[in-house]
Formats: C-alpha cells, sequence, structure tokens
C-alpha cells in the first residue's frame, strides 16, 4: 500500500493538470451585421447575400383519343432555378458562406460562396476535408438537417446555419 502512494499522487497531479490546462471553445456566430474577418494573412473577405432567378420553359402536351375525349397533360409553363446565398456565419475558425441553386422544388447544388479562415493552416485543412461531405449531405438530405462531420463541428454547424438561411432566401420549404 505504501508503495502505491507515490503513483496515485503523481496520477492525481497530472489529472488535474489537465483538467486545469483544458481549454474549451465555445461556437459563435455571427450575425449577417458582423460580416468578414481580417485575420493573419490581412485579406478582409464580404459577400453580399443575393437572390437570383432564371427561367427555364417547358411544354404541354394534348392527346386525343380515338373515343373522341381529349386529354390535356400540362406542366409548368416556366420552370426557374433559383439561386441564394446564406448570410456570411463566423464558425469559430473562420467565416463562411454558402450558395445553394433550387430547381423544381429541389436542390440541386449546394456549394461555398466564401470564405476566409484567416491563414489558419489548421482549419484550411479540415475545412478542405469536410466541406465536400457536408455538401453532399446537404444534396442528399434536400434540406439543412443534416449531420455534422467528425472533426469539424464548429465548420458543420455554421455550414448549416448559412445553408438554412440561404433556403430561407429562396422560399424552400
Amino acid at each position: 500500500m505504501v508503495r502505491r502512494a507515490p503513483i496515485v499522487l503523481v496520477a492525481t497531479a497530472a489529472g488535474l493538470a489537465g483538467v486545469l490546462g483544458f481549454h474549451s471553445h465555445s461556437a459563435t456566430f455571427a450575425t449577417s451585421s458582423s460580416v468578414g474577418t481580417s485575420g493573419s494573412s490581412g485579406t478582409t473577405s464580404t459577400t453580399t447575400p443575393t437572390t437570383t432567378t432564371t427561367p427555364s420553359t417547358t411544354s404541354g402536351s394534348t392527346t386525343k383519343s380515338s373515343s373522341g375525349s381529349t386529354s390535356t397533360t400540362t406542366t409548368s409553363p416556366v420552370t426557374t432555378t433559383k439561386t441564394a446565398v446564406g448570410e456570411q456565419v463566423n464558425y469559430n475558425y473562420g467565416v463562411l458562406a454558402v450558395e445553394v441553386k433550387i430547381k423544381a422544388s429541389k436542390i440541386t447544388s449546394v456549394t461555398i460562396a466564401s470564405i476566409d479562415e484567416g491563414g489558419n493552416q489548421l482549419s484550411q485543412s479540415i475545412d478542405q476535408r469536410s466541406i465536400p461531405v457536408l455538401e453532399q449531405e446537404a444534396l442528399q438530405a434536400q434540406s439543412a438537417n443534416i449531420q455534422s462531420v467528425s472533426g469539424a463541428s464548429y465548420t458543420s454547424a455554421g455550414f448549416a446555419q448559412s445553408l438554412q438561411n440561404a433556403l430561407s432566401k429562396a422560399g424552400f420549404k
């Protein structure tokens, strides 16, 4: 029992030092009023949220059967593609904004409209790995209700928030 005391004391001290040395980060999200940040690269990124509509036409068809009745199939005379950019969101390691394209009530494209990691190489590496996964998740889910990417929880939360804002601007569901 006496031989264990120094081991227990050292382990307790190491555990206490680890707990005291732990720094948690809280996620803070900026609204559109705090657009852009200036990072160590000295650049500022600013994007103005926009919504655009591009019309494309489709046609209806009419068929007449031998019995004399007429059947008409009508499709929408104009199918539009809506593009909207979500608000820039501060995701704790930078600022990002998501662009979404919607055609015929379906999300057809989700991309990053702007991103500024402030020159942080670790954040850039995480974003390069996680953003393509988040874009695919959004396309599959057809909403902003997407799973977080492991190891990129701040990026995932910021992406989802900007995506939801873009979808709202486009009038999606």
